[in-house]
């Protein structure tokens, strides 16, 4: 089985590329064999997991644009079973020059399409917008993870985004379900942080994920020395957190883990 999850939300700033990298290494961990794809032109997830955005020549931009081999553009990273499609800032370029195309929307998945069955989880990270970048990956998407911070104005947007996957289950994508509500940034000192979870559960029940992800100062820093949390401090509770939402995530998904020991899976 391989399975294609976008991690999407218009609001910046709410733990998207920090769930996309850590996510994507705790499966990788957990020996699934996970490609993380960066579709965002802030090429955020490229760095965050080692690699100069400037210094990279074949991106997911030329896989779209000008029809490179996925294999020719995919990075091997410093975590076994973790490879990184990368981006660079032509990205931001590639809407526009979409336009015209045809089957504008399925460039994405004419891409992942060609290295799907070289892995089990594939997950995309993508951009803070609901422009035609973000439209690719969802059409591509077996499911998307909405990221949603616990804090003020947690559920300002939401609404729109549900709309856009509507549409695009309509129109594009009938397979596209939601794999989860990711509640992130939690800070169990805060009543606000308890306020919204409740909240959030009270609105969507079924559709939260049972894991939360808490403010940590590791998963901070992990980014800044361009490695997962995972493999920054595998005994914090951001690591902690992130393997729980793959153990979750490969539970739901039907499929079972055979790596017990996460610090020897590093090692």
């Amino acid at each position: 089985m391989s399975k294609i999850i976008a991690l999407a939300n218009q609001k910046g700033g709410v733990g998207k590329t920090t769930s996309s990298i850590n996510l994507a290494a705790s499966l990788a961990v957990l020996e699934y064999r996970t490609l993380l794809v960066d579709a965002d032109p802030q090429a955020n997830s490229t760095s965050g997991i080692g690699f100069d955005p400037r210094s990279i020549k074949n991106s997911i931009y030329e896989c779209i644009i000008n029809d490179i081999e996925p294999m020719d553009a995919i990075q091997k990273t410093e975590t076994p079973n973790l490879d990184l499609l990368p981006a660079h800032i032509d990205l931001v370029g590639a809407e526009i020059e979409m336009i015209n195309l045809n089957n504008r929307e399925y460039k994405m998945k004419a891409v992942l399409e060609k290295v799907k069955d070289q892995y089990d989880f594939i997950i995309v990270d993508c951009s803070p917008s609901l422009g035609l970048i973000t439209i690719n990956a969802l059409t591509a998407a077996d499911s998307v993870i909405i990221p949603v911070q616990c804090e003020y104005f947690a559920l300002e947007g939401l609404g729109k985004l549900l709309n856009t996957i509507k549409i695009v289950q309509n129109r594009l994508n009938p397979e596209l379900e939601i794999e989860g509500i990711l509640l992130t940034m939690y800070d169990v000192r805060l009543r606000l942080s308890n306020q919204v979870v409740e909240e959030v559960r009270t609105h969507f029940q079924d559709l939260v994920f049972e894991t939360i992800i808490q403010r940590n100062t590791r998963l901070s820093e992990a980014p800044s020395y361009g490695i997962s949390v995972i493999m920054h401090d595998a005994n914090c509770k951001g690591a902690i957190n992130y393997l729980n939402l793959a153990r979750e995530i490969v539970r739901k998904n039907g499929l079972v883990t055979e790596v017990q020991d996460v610090n020897k899976a590093i090692i």
